[in-house]
């Protein structure tokens, strides 16, 4: 029988339990001078509101030195200590139980609920690449991000609108975003008519200009949502165009007609109609206004309008030194482009950018760089653009370019093997049942483990949780968090990389320890892999 993988949050509840009635009190450590000594703490202060004078009953001391459970992972010792409870686990066993199931944790933590859809709206793809400005790159990057994340949850997910112009197409292929293309627009003769109906005959006696139908009020529907929903106060009338019954009409359509191969748990399901289905409009702070007309609008023509609709704003990207809005999108990814082949110039040599084999390779970079700026900042959070050269350099630690290098990095290291194992220096991998796991002491082995292995499946989790049940117009993602993520975990493996010699001498007395370390690297590869792949980038062999 399969043995659960370890869980964070399966330990961390486990401990809260342990302690009795009340709230969360136990910690996870981060910080290397703590994980020296201990991996959870409860700290005193909270001790000390649960128990009189903090002090623990000796029973529940026990209790937590013998913990065990589901996902729970074993302990080594419970003690109390100046700064509180410290608990530290049984390392060699948490290695041996982690790296003997490495897929199991390049996983989400828990599967989505069958038949969840979603439909993601980002109104910023109906422009052409030339007017799209830096604000409306970023809806698109989360937006694409936040698509990936839900479907590695197992959610259902429409993507609107679907990309006519051929231009955009091709700039969202450069970029690695996976959106959806089609050739005719979707027929708004039904929604004309109901506009018709309710469409105000007074125009104070002024002859419409051509695609616009009529004004509509919407101020009584503002005030039936409440003001509480969030809905802006000035909305009030809505001029009704032609245009916009067309994009009402797309939404209307993919919000109905689902592809039959989008979820093979959808059909026959009891929520396939609207009210099963979660709408988010993924909009710039700039064109929140008029996606607020549009989302009331939508609900005052039609009868089915899905009742939940939330919008995901995305702050204002400003660039340092410079007016930000006199950039586009494709300009931005050109000057990123350029800064790119210049680095790998100065650093391998000649022009590398008319060679075929860096071509695709200063393209990842590319998209690197700008994904980790874009997407690195909470959605909600102004986001400031700099753009000196030191952003793609692989020294810098906060880069897109910093993690691709120390991707490669690691597929160096594992081509290096193979090559000494085909040259007969080393022997091919042993079986992961007989490595023996005691031999990995070093702390930068635990940190790798502790902080990105282990916890990861409950971060891509996280990624895809969308709070629908808050009240109000307005909805959070975690889309900065995969970012952040990948660039602590290539910090992490960079110091240890640079400090610990990973593949020795040829000599059979340090091939024991060779092996695990290269077990916690190939797990360290898997996260890294799914994480990049979370963003749309493929891993790079060489830099």
């Amino acid at each position: 029988m399969a043995t659960r993988r370890l869980g964070v949050g399966e330990t961390l509840g486990a401990l809260n339990a342990a302690l009795g009635p009340g709230g969360p009190v136990w910690i996870k450590e981060k910080r290397t001078r703590h994980l020296r000594s201990r991996d959870f703490l409860a700290p005193h202060r909270a001790l000390q509101a649960r128990f009189d004078d903090g002090q623990v009953p000796e029973h529940l001391l026990h209790a937590l030195a013998c913990l065990q459970g589901p996902g729970v992972a074993p302990v080594l010792r419970c003690a109390p200590t100046p700064a509180g409870l410290s608990l530290q686990l049984q390392r060699p066993a948490v290695f041996e139980r982690v790296l003997s199931a490495v897929a199991a944790y390049a996983t989400p933590a828990s599967p989505a609920s069958l038949g969840q859809r979603v439909l993601l709206h980002c109104p910023a793809l109906r422009s052409s690449p030339c007017a799209l400005r830096l604000s409306q790159l970023r809806t698109v990057l989360v937006a694409d991000h936040l698509a990936r994340a839900l479907r590695a949850h197992g959610v259902c997910v429409r993507l609107v609108p679907a990309v006519r112009d051929p231009h955009m197409l091709t700039f969202l292929q450069q970029l690695r975003v996976d959106w959806p293309a089609a050739s005719e627009r979707a027929s708004s003769h039904t929604l004309r008519s109901h506009a018709l109906e309710e469409l105000t005959s007074a125009n104070d006696g002024r002859t419409l200009s051509p695609g616009i139908l009529g004004r509509l009020c919407l101020k009584e529907l503002v005030e039936e949502q409440g003001r509480t929903a969030g809905y802006d106060p000035n909305l009030d009338n809505c001029l009704v165009t032609e245009d916009l019954l067309s994009v009402l009409a797309e939404l209307q359509e993919a919000l109905w007609h689902w592809p039959e191969n989008s979820d093979p748990g959808l059909a026959g399901a009891p929520d396939t109609g609207t009210d099963g289905c979660l709408v988010v409009h993924v909009v710039s702070c700039e064109e929140e206004f008029q996606q607020q007309k549009l989302d009331l609008l939508w609900r005052k023509l039609v009868d089915k309008a899905p009742l939940r609709q939330k919008h995901l704003i995305c702050g204002p990207v400003k660039v340092a030194g410079a007016p930000g809005t006199l950039m586009t999108a494709p300009e931005y990814y050109k000057f990123r482009h350029a800064q790119v082949c210049k680095a790998s110039a100065l650093k391998h040599g000649g022009d590398l950018a008319q060679d075929p084999a860096w071509t695709e390779i200063f393209g990842v970079l590319s998209v690197a760089t700008i994904k980790f700026e874009m997407l690195s900042t909470a959605p909600r959070s102004q986001l400031f653009l700099a753009l000196a050269d030191s952003s793609i350099s692989t020294k810098g630690t906060k880069s897109g370019t910093f993690v691709m290098y120390n991707c490669a990095r690691l597929a160096t290291l594992f081509e290096s093997y193979k090559c000494s194992m085909e040259q007969g220096l080393y022997p091919t991998f042993p079986p992961v049942s007989s490595l023996d796991f005691s031999l990995l002491h070093d702390e930068g082995e635990w940190l790798l483990l502790f902080n990105s292995i282990l916890p990861f499946p409950d971060l891509l989790s996280q990624t895809a949780v969308l709070d629908c049940t808050a009240p109000g117009l307005h909805i959070a993602a975690r889309t900065e968090m995969i970012c952040k993520f990948l660039v602590q975990l290539s910090m992490d493996f960079s110091s240890y990389y640079n400090r610990v010699h990973i593949l020795g001498e040829a000599r059979p007395h340090l091939f024991g320890q060779m092996f695990v370390r290269l077990q916690l690297l190939r797990a360290v590869r898997e996260v890294l892999h799914t994480g990049l792949a979370m963003l749309g980038l493929p891993p790079l062999s060489h830099i």
